[in-house]
């Protein structure tokens, strides 16, 4: 299959035009393959065989080169998502401060282990959990995320309740970020179609712990030095 090729039943005339959008942006079609991606997960949520033939059709790519980058990043899921994807920081710092305890909480009420699906994946109210390595919120910790939008400074009871409360069909707002969507609208929003929520945009990302080093430094009017202009730079170790 090539550009020009008629759309499936799967991947119909709208999904092969937002392709064609999405490879528009690069100056090399197979640099597109990242939202691709996100968009063949935005109609099944996953990433199926069928979705990475298709990504690999529409970039003149292999199957295999596809699912070498599929299968190398987290973000793409090779099961069924559900509505939501729950995951919890059980980094260090989290894991630390309570995420290992949110995560055997949220384990324990879904009865569910790590990228399994509580309910028929992408049925409303169904939620799929994961623990994730770093989601680099340290100074919120502990932290968990719903559909990639932040949660900060959770408990396990508080985590709990945000779970019940995405069960019943509520949609909590994030503590910054979006307002909260599924996990398929979000799929298309990484793939950089907002579909009139072009307001998502402007959601608050930065929480007051995190910026404020930078408030203090200002009000005291603190600067780093600059660079001088002859600064010397060790040696690069040589290639063997």
């Amino acid at each position: 299959m090539t550009q020009t090729q008629e759309p499936t039943d799967l991947f119909d005339q709208s999904i092969v035009d937002k392709a064609r959008a999405i490879i528009a942006r690069y100056p090399q079609p197979r640099s597109a393959l990242l939202p691709m991606l996100h968009l063949v997960q935005s109609v099944e949520g996953y990433v199926s065989q069928a979705g990475i033939a298709f990504c690999a059709d529409q970039l003149d790519l292999t199957n295999a080169e596809v699912s070498a980058v599929a299968t190398f990043y987290t973000m793409y899921k090779r099961r069924p998502c559900g509505e939501h994807l729950v995951s919890v920081c059980t980094n260090t710092l989290c894991a630390a401060l309570g995420g290992d305890a949110i995560y055997a909480k949220l384990k324990d009420h879904l009865d569910v282990g790590h990228e399994e699906t509580a309910g028929e994946p992408g049925a409303p109210g169904s939620i799929t959990l994961e623990h994730a390595e770093c989601l680099a919120a340290c100074d919120l910790g502990p932290v968990l995320q719903v559909n990639y939008e932040y949660f900060d400074n959770q408990t396990p009871d508080g985590a709990l309740e945000l779970v019940k409360s995405l069960q019943a069909g509520d949609k909590p707002h994030p503590t910054r970020g979006a307002p909260l969507t599924d996990f398929r609208q979000a799929e298309l929003q990484l793939a950089g179609f907002f579909e009139g929520r072009d307001a998502d945009l402007d959601g608050p990302s930065a929480a007051p712990e995190t910026v404020r080093g930078a408030k203090i430094a200002a009000e005291r009017g603190w600067t780093a030095p600059a660079m001088p202009d002859n600064a010397e730079f060790p040696p690069l170790p040589e290639k063997k």
